[in-house]
């Protein structure tokens, strides 16, 4: 049994594991995934297969973006010094 993460839309025998895409791939299929959508009309298994695809899709870029952020917030001001700090995904985001 695969997981959201390896699902693909029916007709996308090609689509690759969403693990594997980048961020900006992943962004673009989710973008053409929420139009196809919105046209309306596909069978019920396809609009499924989309909606999971897109849920995986949706996840896979807002764990990259949280990544990204992180990463930028490793440099601290720290009076006219910068110092790296570690931070892991789960660490809670200081706004201070």
């Amino acid at each position: 049994m695969t997981d959201a993460t390896e699902r693909q839309a029916p007709g996308e025998g090609t689509a690759r594991p969403v693990t594997e895409l980048t961020f900006d791939d992943a962004l673009a299929e989710l973008q053409r995934t929420i139009a196809e959508l919105e046209t309306g009309g596909l069978p019920l298994e396809r609009t499924l297969a989309l909606h999971e695809r897109g849920a995986a899709l949706l996840e896979h870029c807002e764990t990259q973006l949280r990544s990204a952020e992180l990463r930028m917030r490793q440099l601290v001001s720290k009076g006219s010094n910068l110092e790296t700090v570690e931070v892991s995904v789960d660490s809670p985001i200081d706004e201070a």
